[in-house]
């Protein structure tokens, strides 16, 4: 995994450590937001749920099920990254817009958007691989993992392996920092309603599944329907962000941060990460969401404008900005090595020697 390579032309060194001075080099161009690009966006990723989930509703023949579950669940996938462009104000012109839009294409992710809103783009994008701070995916110390009980400890081990990165989202993330977190002050009100509105939308359509399901199945199919709908490609979709945010933060070479030495530019420039991934996945689910160093640079940048900017922050940051082809080889690899953390050293550590 090595970094971007381009022609150098670094700015003088009183220029590198601001996030403001990279923000400076990108384009202008690249904060100009499209509204037939959203539309087009939209439009693209409402057919590709709505297609699979016909066809789950018209079948129960198992390799359909094989077949069409995957493609739903990256369908979930696709409007949660375009409902996470819009919670970002990114997406489209109008701030209400957006918000709904970010409402409506988290839906089939069971996410509460003035939720996610505080958690990710106030918290993670604001304290970026901050000790103490970016709770997601944020590493145990040795101290830590001795303290833990053997049950928290083989659910660490677990959800730090190759197979976990969804079971640690469905728990860390999803259900501790949004469903069952209340923000104090301003917040909570927002969080609160938006938790009444996405439950009654959700009994709604459980409600709507099962309906089908009985009629076409009877007690059984009451309870099939909805599965097969819904949950699966949500389990899905918790698998596939779990492992995207991993990828993003979590390498051997990525560095977490003492309270004392972390800055927003060592946080989103040096401990995130471009992932070079296919061309057709990234057209059909992904919307650039792997081009995640500008994104974190400003998230104000749209997903059709990401690539352009970071060419832009790695003509003037080729040492800096991190780039790696994604592979399930180096995941596992990654997984394999990043179990706890160091602070003070700035490196990552095996269980071994936490059990040493």
């Amino acid at each position: 995994m090595g970094s971007v390579t381009s022609t150098d032309h670094a700015l003088p060194a009183t220029r590198t450590h601001s996030l403001n001075d990279v923000r400076a080099i990108i384009p202008e161009a690249c904060y100009q937001r499209s509204t037939g690009r959203a539309i087009l966006a939209l439009a693209q990723a409402v057919v590709l749920y709505l297609l699979p989930i016909a066809g789950l509703a018209l079948t129960n023949t198992w390799w359909a099920l094989l077949l069409l579950w995957p493609l739903a669940g990256m369908a979930v996938s696709g409007l949660f990254v375009l409902g996470h462009d819009a919670s970002h104000g990114a997406l489209v012109e109008s701030r209400k817009l957006n918000r709904i839009i970010a409402q409506v294409c988290m839906v089939p992710s069971f996410h509460v958007e003035a939720a996610w809103d505080l958690g990710h783009n106030r918290i993670h994008h604001g304290y970026t691989t901050r000790q103490g701070f970016d709770f997601v995916w944020h590493p145990a110390t040795a101290d830590e993992y001795r303290a833990m009980s053997r049950l928290a400890r083989l659910r660490h081990r677990f959800e730090w392996s190759r197979f976990g990165s969804g079971a640690y989202f469905l728990r860390t993330v999803w259900w501790q920092k949004m469903w069952r977190f209340n923000a104090p002050g301003k917040r909570r009100d927002a969080i609160i309603r938006d938790k009444i509105v996405l439950t009654t939308v959700l009994v709604v359509l459980f409600g709507a599944a099962a309906t089908w399901g009985a009629i076409s199945g009877g007690v059984v199919g009451a309870f099939w329907m909805p599965f097969k709908l819904l949950v699966v490609p949500f389990l899905i979709f918790v698998q596939v962000i779990g492992w995207t945010v991993y990828v993003h933060h979590v390498a051997p070479d990525i560095r977490w941060w003492p309270r004392k030495e972390w800055s927003q530019f060592k946080g989103q420039m040096e401990s995130t990460t471009i992932m070079r991934v296919n061309p057709v996945v990234n057209a059909l689910w992904l919307h650039n969401i792997m081009v995640h160093v500008p994104h974190h640079v400003d998230a104000r940048l749209p997903f059709h404008q990401l690539p352009a900017a970071a060419a832009a922050i790695a003509e003037h940051y080729p040492d800096t900005v991190r780039s790696a082809r994604l592979s399930l080889r180096s995941y596992a690899n990654d997984a394999s090595q990043c179990k706890l953390y160091d602070f003070e050293a700035g490196r990552w550590m095996p269980y071994s020697e936490a059990v040493a």
